[in-house]
């Protein structure tokens, strides 16, 4: 059988009784008569099962248990005293917790400025970040495991189902060998580029992108030769890096030195487009979480700024 709750209201009278050590004195403070206090105390014995004061004729003082429970009172009845500015504060989106999930190479450009930036602001939000690919972001976006997601698609093509702000727009490099003529040519045509062996991510994992990488070749009249697929950025510059092909990466990946690959942009006749890639924070449009909100405004600001300075 479990035991009922002590009612904070009974809390505060002991709290006041055990300041004051006399009942006619805890009483004026609590705004009651003494004996309607008395009643209140007993009653708190009674539901703890121990005796909380040692009462005489004379005096009133603090029992054992009385003494070891009172520190823990005052940070309940200050906890509870606090708990309206929290309400607040939440409601606000001051503080709160936000999920937010993202694909690697955002870990090259924004996340880290704003991440560091929102904190600074709003020190009381707690993050829960996680690296994910665009399809299982997606997933958990559905099940309500994330709250929001950095995602990389083809320009046009965020997911229709859900609300975006779009963080970049950048077009596609090349990373070679360093070992392979390409890396030190003076300009690179995309016919140089086309017969290569390919390293690439599975189209599962951004299928607008994967497309228009293909469509690329296709264009051009070419079948891509696929040598390998990885799914994170990384580590398809790392197989770059072992020489197993070239790959088409975002533009800020550049940032990724990884010793044994360079990277290079796509000039000269045949270029019909090089693809471009886009980077959007998404989010349910059903969501009310207002730590998030916080986040899209923030977002939206520091965006507005980049215009403003670009």
């Amino acid at each position: 059988m479990s035991e009922s709750p002590v009612e904070l209201r009974l809390w505060r009278q002991f709290a006041v009784l055990a300041e004051e050590l006399h009942f006619g004195r805890a009483a004026a403070r609590l705004h009651m008569t003494q004996p309607p206090l008395t009643q209140a105390i007993a009653k708190l014995e009674r539901q703890l099962g121990a005796r909380l004061f040692d009462r005489t004729k004379r005096s009133v003082q603090l029992s054992a248990s009385g003494q070891a429970l009172l520190p823990e009172v005052r940070e309940l009845l200050a906890r509870a005293q606090s708990l309206p500015a929290h309400a607040r504060a939440a409601a606000s989106g001051e503080m709160g917790r936000l999920r937010l999930a993202f694909v690697s190479t955002v870990g090259f450009g924004v996340l880290p400025p704003w991440i560091r930036a929102f904190r600074s602001r709003h020190p009381a939000v707690e993050f829960e970040l996680t690296e994910a690919t665009g399809d299982v972001q997606l997933r958990e976006l559905a099940r309500g495991d994330i709250d929001a997601g950095f995602i990389l698609h083809s320009p046009a093509f965020a997911p229709a189902e859900l609300r975006h702000l779009r963080i970049a727009r950048e077009p596609l490099a090349l990373a070679v060998p360093d070992q392979h003529p390409l890396a030190t040519a003076t300009v690179i045509a995309l016919a140089d580029v086309l017969g290569e062996p390919l390293v690439i991510f599975p189209r599962r994992i951004v299928p607008s992108l994967h497309d228009a990488i293909l469509a690329l070749y296709h264009g051009a009249g070419r079948v891509p030769r696929v040598a390998q697929e990885a799914i994170q950025m990384q580590t398809i510059v790392n197989l770059v890096s072992a020489g197993l092909g070239v790959a088409w990466v975002p533009d800020s990946v550049r940032q990724f030195q990884r010793p044994g690959v360079t990277y290079r942009s796509i000039g000269g006749r045949g270029v019909r487009g090089i693809p471009v890639a886009e980077t959007s924070l998404v989010w349910p449009p059903q969501s009310v979480n207002p730590a998030l909100q916080r986040f899209v405004a923030f977002a939206r600001d520091r965006l507005r700024a980049a215009e403003g300075t670009g």
